[in-house]
Parts: structure tokens; C-alpha cells; sequence
């Protein structure tokens, strides 16, 4: 495997496409932390607004790890698109083909890029743990580790997106319509996470029964889910309406939908017509 990566760094570490996405997450990390830091400031300034959100600050580092992943989130589309580009371009440009015809087998092709898929998550959780702990020693807070666990949560929606982009890659092979299906799938989920999210909040106020936020259920919204801003008493006041967060149910899901996209991804490439 480890020979198998060196060969697709030969084709990564010149590629204009790879680098230039991966420099927009890098500057998209501390430029959209800074606006809710910059947000942040200004509700804080204004007269009154101390009795709402008390001495709340989303980069103490009681926050800081919760806060740069949840606003870090977002952006994890653009190492998605550098997976879709890099799969579907062994397609365009028959390299794929070709390593099959050198001796790789279809199995060890589709297990590389899934690796360097989850490759990719972990390097772009680490800028967001670089971030979350310098902004975090800015605010002049006592380090602490709580809700650290929000920066696994991050690293699970990372590789749940990047895997996600192998399967479509995998599926429809050309780039263009790749990154068409998965803006359309992205937008289109969203769109019935907000739906089945209202419909189980009214099912919650008449019938008393809690299914949770049923919006979360869905395959790229569990690991959406997980991440969500600290709380804070503004989120506290909103929190008493809406379904409760099964954290456990969800994160289980994540995790289910991730082995699926993978084994589904595996199973497409070792049957279709390279």
C-alpha cells in the first residue's frame, strides 16, 4: 500500500487542481473562524446583549475545538471535489486502465483511493485542530480539552464526504456530471433534512413523542449532525422546541454509511467496464 501511495503522490504533487483547492480550504479554515469570531465580537458589543449571551466566548478553549470544527464544516466540499477530479480523471485520461494493465489489481486500485481519501480527512482535521488551538491560546483561556470530541466528529464528516466522492466518481466517471450529481444529491438532501426536521418537530408537539432530528437521519447529514455550535443561553432558549439530538443514534449511522459507501465503492469497481 505504502508503494502504492508514493505512485499516486507522483501524480497528486504537480497537479494545479489539487493544489489549488487544498489552498482554499487552508485559507477558507482561518477566514471563516475569523468571521464568526468577527460575529461573535460585534453581538457582544452591542448594549444590552451581555443578558443574552452572558460571558460566552465560541474560542475559549472550553469551545475552541467545537467552534473551528463547526465552522470549518462547510468547507469540507472542496477536498470532496479534489476526490471527484482525481478518481474521475484515471477515467478520462485512461491511467486507471493502465495501472490495471501494469499489474495493479482492481481491488488494490479502488483500496488506494479510498485510503487516500481518509489520507486527506486527517490532514484537513489537522489544520482545524492548528486553528481551533491558536485561536484558542488568542482568546487568553486556560487550555482545556472539552468537547474535544467534536474535532473526531469533524474528522468522521471529512472522511464521510471524501468517501462519498469515490462512490460517485466511481459511478458515473466523468468529472463534469461527478460534481454536477454530487452538488445536485448535496442540495436535494439538505432540502429534505430541513423537511423531515420541521415535520418531526411538529410531530414532537402533538403527539409527545421525540423521533429526534429526523433530518440527521440521512446519509450525508449524519455527519453533518454531529457538529453543532457550544452551547450558549441563546441556543439554550431555541433547544426547548426543537427534537432532541440522539448523538449515539446518529453517529452510528455516520459511521454505517461510511462502510457502505466504501463496500459499495469496492463492489462497483471490481464489476464495471473499465
Amino acid at each position: 500500500m505504502i508503494q502504492l501511495l508514493k505512485i499516486e503522490w507522483l501524480k497528486l504533487k504537480n497537479y494545479t487542481a489539487f493544489k489549488v483547492l487544498l489552498l482554499f480550504f487552508t485559507l477558507g479554515i482561518f477566514i471563516s473562524n475569523y468571521v464568526v469570531y468577527l460575529v461573535q465580537k460585534n453581538i457582544t458589543a452591542e448594549p444590552g446583549a451581555e443578558m443574552l449571551v452572558g460571558s460566552f466566548n465560541p474560542y475559549s478553549f472550553t469551545s475552541t475545538w467545537q467552534t473551528t470544527s463547526y465552522a470549518t464544516g462547510c468547507l469540507l466540499i472542496l477536498p470532496a471535489m479534489i476526490m471527484l477530479i482525481i478518481v474521475t480523471n484515471e477515467y478520462t485520461f485512461k491511467t486507471n486502465r493502465q495501472n490495471i494493465i501494469d499489474g495493479w489489481s482492481r481491488k488494490e486500485f479502488i483500496s488506494v483511493k479510498l485510503v487516500l481519501a481518509i489520507l486527506i480527512a486527517l490532514f484537513t482535521t489537522l489544520l482545524v485542530l492548528i486553528t481551533a488551538y491558536s485561536f484558542g491560546l488568542a482568546s487568553g483561556t486556560p487550555f482545556s480539552s472539552n468537547s474535544f470530541s467534536h474535532v473526531g466528529y469533524f474528522l468522521l464528516k471529512a472522511i464521510t464526504y471524501n468517501i462519498f466522492a469515490v462512490l460517485i466518481a466511481v459511478l458515473v466517471k466523468k468529472t463534469g456530471f461527478a460534481i454536477g450529481l454530487f452538488f445536485i444529491y448535496l442540495t436535494a438532501e439538505n432540502f429534505l433534512s430541513q423537511f423531515l426536521d420541521i415535520a418531526s418537530n411538529k410531530f414532537k408537539a402533538s403527539s409527545g413523542h421525540d423521533l429526534g432530528s429526523v433530518g440527521d437521519y440521512l446519509p450525508l447529514n449524519a455527519a453533518d449532525g454531529l457538529l453543532t455550535f457550544p452551547d450558549n443561553p441563546l441556543k439554550s432558549i431555541a433547544a426547548n422546541t426543537l427534537p432532541t439530538n440522539y448523538t449515539w443514534l446518529v453517529l452510528g449511522l455516520a459511521v454505517g454509511y461510511v462502510i457502505l459507501f466504501m463496500l459499495w465503492s469496492r463492489y462497483k469497481y471490481s464489476k464495471a467496464d473499465l
